[in-house]
């Protein structure tokens, strides 16, 4: 469920708040938010006596949420701000779910209703404590700088790449990531020092770095790792090979480095078709004419295209059913003239006709292409003619 007004923030005014949206960022399909959920269950009524669930999920910065229990007796719903409990102190954020959706993402994730995970939900947040918690995301981006320039100090080998401050301005999440283990110890003394805050370093893969930085990809959209996708599953080049794309780093690779999520989702039906091909690996057909070499398949055309020993350059295309025909004969020692199948006498096309266009209204529009004839240089001899036959008028010039 996308926002129609559209969501751009308006920051001269310091407001942060969406220019477009009617709700100023509050609205019940919360999609002015990364990984927005839309409550398909929002207008279902639930049956008489039955009270609503008490488990609500709460978004923080970029994809976090979590699921917290509502004690009390107020409800809330998609986009209130409420203050929640942390490990010590407490956190803000925003409820992104609430209902009956909350008790199927629950056991969707595998999460048990009374797990020690689920922390209590306080109140809504009060004026002092969003004007907080406002304060310490504005101090995100310049601690993440300062934090870098330590790391290069300490001669470490990591990259921090994001900040998440605790909304009571008591903690802070440093996200970072390395190709080895890194001891940071020397680094968090540093840090406590500086920014007199507790210090938490959490270690982030590339995949899960892209997805809280976020940007556009080859195909022109956002991200699908900062926009919906959740769970990230390992991408194999053999997701490419089935698909018959030619491996090359530079374009099947992602802005986190690593292999596109896109290449899996349509795998299933790459595999569900090749299922009848034969195994294409150094597949080679015996002819009369020669042997001939596997080139490319055509999965969805099935197809599959051969070239001679000698004519690599020239691709022969051929059914699947052809193909498995020649293996057969292969085996029982029996090989074709030629790869593709006797060809019908073909006959020669006949001559095209030009149509014969009809007159409009019966005109004549040949009429147009005649010369026009040069009207001077008819008068000149008339004009000489008529001199010789009046001989008057030569004399009167005398």
């Amino acid at each position: 469920m996308s926002c129609q007004n559209g969501c751009s923030t308006d920051k001269t005014h310091n407001t942060e708040k969406p220019t477009g949206c009617g709700s100023q960022g509050s609205c019940a399909t919360d999609s002015c938010n990364k990984l927005s959920v839309f409550d398909w269950l929002s207008d279902m009524r639930l049956p008489q006596g039955e009270k609503p669930f008490d488990i609500v999920e709460v978004r923080f910065k970029n994809a976090r949420k979590e699921f917290f229990k509502n004690t009390g007796s107020q409800p809330f719903y998609v986009g209130d701000v409420v203050a929640v409990e942390a490990q010590s102190g407490h956190d803000i954020g925003v409820v992104s779910l609430s209902g009956e959706l909350v008790r199927i993402q629950l056991k969707r994730k595998e999460i048990a209703y009374n797990s020690p995970e689920i922390k209590k939900i306080y109140r809504k947040a009060r004026p002092a404590d969003i004007d907080k918690w406002r304060e310490a995301q504005a101090l995100e981006t310049e601690t993440m700088y300062k934090a870098r320039t330590l790391a290069i100090t300490h001669g470490l080998d990591m990259k921090i790449s994001d900040v998440e401050y605790q909304g009571d301005k008591s903690k802070a999440v440093f996200y970072y990531t390395a190709d080895a283990r890194v001891d940071f110890r020397e680094l968090i003394k540093s840090m406590a020092t500086q920014f007199s805050i507790r210090i938490e370093m959490k270690q982030i893969g590339a995949r899960q770095e892209a997805a809280r930085l976020g940007g556009i990809g080859s195909c022109g959209r956002e991200l699908c790792c900062s926009t919906w996708l959740t769970d990230f599953r390992a991408v194999n080049t053999s997701a490419a090979r089935y698909q018959q794309l030619s491996l090359n780093p530079l374009k099947l690779a992602g802005q986190c480095g690593k292999l596109k999520c896109c290449l899996n989702y349509e795998l299933d039906s790459y595999l569900d078709a090749i299922k009848d091909f034969p195994q294409a690996d150094n597949l080679k057909l015996g002819t009369k004419k020669g042997r001939a070499f596997h080139q490319k398949t055509d999965i969805f055309k099935r197809q599959m295209w051969f070239s001679y020993e000698g004519h690599m350059d020239v691709f022969i295309p051929l059914t699947v059913d052809r193909v498995k025909q020649i293996i057969e004969w292969n085996k029982q020692g029996i090989y074709p003239e030629e790869l593709a199948e006797e060809t019908q006498q073909k006959v020669a096309p006949k001559p095209m006709k030009h149509p014969d266009f009809e007159q409009p209204l019966g005109g004549n529009i040949n009429r147009f292409d005649k010369k026009r004839k040069n009207n001077n240089h008819n008068r000149r001899p008339q004009q000489q003619g008529q001199r010789r036959n009046n001989p008057q008028k030569r004399n009167d010039k005398k």
